[in-house]
């Protein structure tokens, strides 16, 4: 048994992990569309009570709640990504050693 397959998962770990470092920047491209609706829901909330003179701290509370709440999702992804890729090397790794114990000399 050769080494296991894990190009797939690398890859979605790797991408997961632009993903988590783009939120950390305040990008948008990896938010889902619920996630935009909030973002820009603060933002435009922040925006008309600035024009009005009055304070932003409920909207810029809203925008940082929703920043930790996308960040704790792609984390909780990562994590996912990164135990399942484990669980696949162990996997073979297992397989090879009963495989090479099972031989007669």
């Amino acid at each position: 048994m050769g080494k296991p397959d894990t190009r797939r998962l690398d890859k979605e770990i790797q991408r997961t992990q632009r993903k988590l470092e783009a939120v950390r920047n305040e990008e948008m491209w990896p938010l889902t569309s619920q996630e935009r609706r909030q973002v820009m829901g603060a933002l435009v909330s922040g925006s008309y009570r600035t024009v009005r003179s009055k304070s932003t701290g409920r909207a810029d509370r809203k925008l940082e709640s929703v920043w930790e709440s996308v960040q704790t999702r792609l984390i909780a992804e990562l994590t996912a990504l990164q135990s399942e890729r484990q669980r696949l090397v162990t996997e073979a790794a297992t397989a090879k050693a009963a495989k090479k114990s099972s031989g007669w000399w």
